[in-house]
């Protein structure tokens, strides 16, 4: 469940894509303030949902054209439910698919709807809600809000258990190698696959727990944020090696979010590769542990609430939706 806001340095503009197709503001600056949307698609609502998503990017233009400094952008993925009904008779990526729950010895990854994702990203929460209020009026009527959580960045890039997020992610091109889509696809290249996951923190249980308690659970150091050798921990759990002995890695993307008052306090989890069985691999080992290890122990402290697999087409694939 690590974050990405100290890493891609690669700003919208100068993505560096393996394909003729325009990817969407995948691999961006780190963001300060977030807004995620998940919203299901009624019957006879998808010509909106299409229109939307087709004049996506002159949408974000107009909200942020005088607020240049706070960098807006937003990201759109359709999920494999409504993928048919909102892009037509134009084939599928070739891996997307419904997101997989997965039953766990002690934890459990749910899995939750979702047509349509929006993953707003700026320097200013103002922008963001500027936009996600344009989103949400444009499609009210003819779609679900399933869940919104308003993310912000935590003091030095930090998740609301104290420690830093997203230390290992990949940046410049190789975040963009990562990410998306290439020639192994090409209908659909320059896109990318987005795993969601809300998770919610017990906080109060997590604070009982001494520092070097904490630190073995996350593999790294509070302070310094210095990787330890911790057979089983977060870090390690979440440490995929392929038969070439090189490390496959996805782009992360979470951010804080919470309510005190309520007694909320979480982490939003999204991950982008250009293939979903690597970050799906990892949530199997995370709920199901290892030959060599149980599952995560991060679980024993936040639970998995949502679960949804996306695919976030090129900018290009978007605008040719407005044919249809």
């Amino acid at each position: 469940m690590s974050s990405s806001r100290s890493a891609s340095e690669v700003r919208p503009d100068e993505e560096r894509v393996p394909s003729a197709e325009r990817a969407q503001p995948v691999v961006g600056a780190p963001a300060s303030a977030a807004v995620f949307l998940v919203l299901t698609v009624e019957p006879g609502g998808e010509p909106v949902a299409r229109d939307l998503l087709a004049g996506l990017a002159g949408l974000v233009r107009s909200v942020g054209f005088g607020h240049p400094e706070g960098q807006l952008s937003c990201v759109a993925g359709i999920g494999a439910d409504g993928w048919d009904r909102i892009c037509g008779p134009v084939g599928r990526p070739a891996a997307l698919h419904s997101f997989p729950p997965l039953e766990g010895p002690r934890h459990r990854a749910v899995a939750t709807p979702g047509d349509l994702l929006f993953h707003l990203r700026a320097t200013r929460p103002d922008l963001c809600f500027a936009l996600a209020t344009e989103i949400v009026k444009r499609l009210r009527g003819v779609a679900v809000l399933q869940d919104e959580v308003h993310g912000f960045s935590y003091f030095d890039a930090r998740n609301l258990l104290g420690f830093v997020d997203g230390t290992e992610n990949p940046v410049g091109r190789v975040a963009a190698e990562t990410a998306l889509v290439g020639a192994e696809d090409p209908a659909f290249a320059g896109g990318s696959y987005a795993i969601v996951q809300k998770y919610l923190h017990d906080v109060e249980a997590w604070e009982k727990l001494a520092t070097e308690e904490q630190e073995g659970v996350i593999g790294r150091t509070k302070a310094t944020n210095i990787e330890l050798e911790r057979p089983g921990s977060h870090a390690d759990v979440n440490t995929l090696t392929g038969d070439d002995g090189e490390e496959r890695r996805i782009l992360r993307a979470a951010m804080p979010f919470g309510r005190p008052g309520h007694g909320e306090f979480g982490t939003y989890f999204i991950a982008y590769a250009r293939d979903p069985e690597v970050p799906e691999t990892m949530l199997r080992r995370m709920f199901l542990g290892t030959e060599d290890t149980g599952p995560d122990p991060i679980l024993d402290f936040s639970e998995a609430v949502t679960g949804t697999l996306f695919f976030v087409p090129s900018t290009d694939h978007l605008k040719r939706l407005a044919a249809r």
